[in-house]
């Protein structure tokens, strides 16, 4: 998850979202002596045998082209051509001669050579920004400064300098290119409303219509607007009136806007005082977020937006009722011990507020509750942020935007709090597609700290299109006496299970895959996380007293995007541009094969990248294949970068009470005397849903950086690993239950972003994940 306000020192409220928990003694800020050496070129994490997969049969035919250095800024911002062939040698970013030599003297030497170029260091890269955001028109004698002291030539930094203003000018462009598109568009809306006013006059005595001419255009406009206000004056007396349990007939026998509405509940958590937006706070213009998907405009949006409230008002009802109930609607199963809904039930009690189940569509329902480490307000305020939101279950969420507020709460709070939004959702396995749904989330207070947070489709109107939507589905939270939330979190969903492998379809029945059990325990693992990462003192298997407190938070931020990166190369969501391979290779039945090209990132390397995926189904329980794979020292049974001999762990930094949910830095035996060992960063997490083990090899030079307090963001890096799911037989309750093992690499096939992919790269990497599927059965006596 982000920890960007968290670390920053931004106000985003991260001293009081969990409560203050004590573990050990307190850091001390020295640097960790062991992890620092021997050194390691910046491109031998990139030329090892289990990662550069650039076939020598390349290098045969006159490839002659270099690997690069990770962590670069790439160039393609600027038109090659309005320069001449040497400048536009020399402003590429971080552009050199690997020889040291000049490049004329290259040409002399060789006129047929073609010049190589290496890209900035991380650290020289840090200094140019810094200096960038200070000063963007260096003069000549701080851009001589800045090159003696980054050892850099200066034509070199005088480039840099222009192809970064370059790329801040775009980027303002294209922000204010949007914006004017958007006033163009409600100008467009508008013009519209008024001619089709202009086409309907009425008469102000008879109120039928009027011949041209009689009345003026503005007294026109006034008389429609006067008609549309009536309109949504009364359809927002039906829904207060609905909400207070007795019709009203004139907003003056509301009470006052201080005063509380009372609803007409029986329910346990509504039984209190509840508020409902001001009429103001409801009949407010709707606000459109840049890049949002809301296509209503004029009349049609104010009517979609009481449609809207209509439909959250009735879905946060059905959400807390299904969050109350027992037998007969919920039935605990012996088998499993979950409890499943009775359909039965569920038709009498309820009415479907998104009419019947659509042909062919399969139901899943599932219910859990437990307490979480986080008061109810700051729970709140991350479910109603959509990048915070997605940050909380980086492993469930693919993807997600708000596409549209209609509702934007009471005095300032998130009670009454509408908006639209747009969500993929995946299950970490390439033989699952992304589930995506667009929905309403509805916020409202039941009582002094209970909230309910509910989300219902409303894309019903698709038909064919439709693959699937959610019923009213969400949680209930209530503050505890000790600053913790008791959450009871409900799932419920139809979906189409055709595009689904047979191998996940009871998972998904069952919830297990993306139900309330998978929701409730990545919410208690993450906040537990930051419980402990935002303690004072550190807790006693934390083996990283010696780093700075900034090297730790540097450290994670790498292992979060890394696991990022991990999850969008698993589920090829919108997030990242993935292009899936065709057919005509030959790789496994089950293995799903995508590449992209890696330009100007600097979190990876630039080239082609290749993602390869597969899933498999193993005899063993989930706890003990996520205890063998990270394990480092029976890593060499399996992984081709520990060079056949177990791993020394380096550095620790426990991220939860369990022992798996941890950050490691690992570092691999050296396979001669002559070869420098390998450092590999590995991020694991457990929880009572599913397991991730993520990894990826890293340069020594980097982590040093990162360790003393660096920018992890110039790292590059391309993570592998593995994710665990139970096999939805009783939801990994009994020892003797199966996994579901997803196996995924990313590798860089080719250090030129523009080179073609070989079909012997693509069946190099299905062997390599072939054969480390295979080894893990092996080893864990489990050969079919």
């Amino acid at each position: 998850m982000s920890f960007g306000g968290l670390f920053d020192g931004g106000n985003g409220g991260g001293a009081h979202l969990v409560a203050d928990m004590a573990y050990g003694t307190s850091a001390r800020a020295i640097t960790h002596p062991s992890v620092l050496s021997p050194p390691l070129h910046l491109s031998s994490m990139f030329s090892s045998p289990g990662l550069s997969l650039a076939l020598t049969n390349l290098t045969a035919r006159g490839d002659q082209n270099s690997e690069p250095v990770a962590g670069g800024i790439g160039s393609g911002e600027l038109d090659s051509a309005r320069r001449n062939k040497e400048d536009e040698n020399d402003s590429k970013s971080g552009s050199d001669n690997l020889d040291g030599g000049s490049g004329d003297d290259l040409e002399l030497e060789n006129p047929r050579k073609k010049k190589r170029y290496h890209r900035h260091t991380p650290k020289q890269i840090q200094e140019l920004e810094a200096l960038f955001k200070e000063c963007p028109h260096p003069d000549e004698k701080q851009r001589m400064e800045l090159s003696k002291r980054l050892c850099l030539e200066p034509r070199q930094v005088k480039f840099w300098f222009q192809n970064r203003r370059t790329q801040m000018k775009t980027q303002i462009e294209r922000h204010e290119n949007a914006i004017l598109r958007q006033e163009n568009d409600k100008l467009r809306a508008e013009n519209l409303s008024i001619r089709e006013a202009m086409r309907n006059p009425m008469c102000c005595n008879c109120g039928g219509p009027a011949v041209l001419g009689e009345i003026s255009l503005e007294e026109q406009h006034l008389r429609v607007e006067n008609v549309r206000l009536k309109d949504e004056l009364d359809r927002v007396c039906a829904l207060v009136g609905k909400f207070l349990g007795k019709p009203i007939s004139n907003l003056s026998t509301l009470p006052p806007p201080s005063l509380p509405f009372i609803p007409n509940s029986s329910l346990e958590l509504a039984n209190g005082l509840a508020s409902v937006p001001p009429l103001s706070t409801v009949m407010s213009p709707t606000r459109a977020i840049a890049g949002g998907g809301a296509a209503f405009s004029g009349v049609e949006k104010s009517q979609e937006r009481y449609v809207f409230l209509e439909l959250a008002l009735a879905a946060v009802e059905e959400l807390v009722k299904m969050a109350e109930m027992e037998e007969p609607l919920w039935v605990l199963c012996s088998n499993t011990g979950r409890e499943t809904l009775n359909y039965d039930m569920y038709d009498q009690c309820f009415a479907r507020c998104l009419g019947p189940r659509p042909p062919g569509f399969v139901s899943e329902a599932s219910r859990e509750t437990g307490v979480v480490v986080i008061n109810s307000s700051a729970l709140v305020e991350t479910l109603m942020d959509a990048s915070r939101w997605a940050d909380m279950f980086p492993s469930v969420i693919a993807r997600t935007t708000t596409a549209d507020v209609i509702s934007v709460g009471v005095g300032g709070t998130k009670n009454g709090v509408l908006q639209l939004m747009h969500a993929e959702l995946q299950v970490l396995s390439p033989l699952v597609p992304v589930r995506e749904v667009q929905f309403l989330r509805f916020c409202k207070q039941l009582t002094d700290g209970a909230w309910a947070i509910v989300d219902v489709s409303v894309d019903a109107t698709k038909g064919d299109q439709l693959k699937c939507r959610r019923l009213p589905s969400g949680c209930v939270v209530q503050d505890t006496p000790n600053g913790y939330s008791k959450v009871t979190w409900v799932e419920h969903a139809e979906y189409d299970e055709v595009m689904i492998h047979p191998l996940y379809r009871p998972l998904l029945r069952s919830g297990l895959a993306l139900g309330a059990r998978r929701w409730l325990a990545t919410l208690q693992r993450q906040c537990q996380s930051l419980a402990i990462l935002m303690s004072s003192s550190i807790p006693a298997d934390d083996s990283t007293a010696a780093i700075m407190p900034a090297g730790r938070r540097s450290m994670l931020k790498l292992a979060q995007r890394m696991t990022e990166n991990f999850c969008a190369g698993v589920c090829a969501s919108s997030a990242r541009e993935w292009s899936k391979l065709g057919g005509g290779v030959n790789i496994g039945e089950d293995v799903r094969v995508m590449t992209r090209q890696s330009v100007a990132d600097p979190g990876e390397p630039p080239g082609v990248v290749l993602s390869a995926a597969t899933a498999v189904w193993l005899p063993v329980s989930p706890q003990r294949l996520f205890d063998f794979l990270r394990d480092e020292q029976q890593r060499s049974q399996w992984d081709i970068l520990s060079n056949g001999g177990p791993m020394q762990e380096m550095a620790h930094i426990a991220k939860g009470q369990n022992a798996g949910n941890a950050v490691s830095l690992l570092r691999a035996s050296a396979a001669n005397a002559n070869q420098s060992s390998m450092l590999i960063l590995q991020e694991t997490c457990t929880d009572a849903s599913s397991s991730l083990v993520v990894y990826a090899p890293v340069d020594i030079p980097a982590m040093h950086l990162v360790m003393n307090g660096g920018d992890s963001a110039y790292v590059a890096l391309l993570p592998s690993g593995f994710a665990i799911l139970p096999d939805g037989g009783s939801g990994g309750l009994k020892p003797q239950d199966g996994s579901l093992l997803t196996v995924a690499f990313q590798i860089l096939v080719n250090s030129q972003p523009t080179a073609k992919l070989t079909v012997e790269s693509v069946e190099t990497v299905n062997n390599l994940i072939s054969c480390t599927v295979q080894k893990i059965k092996a080893a864990l006596n489990c050969e079919a």
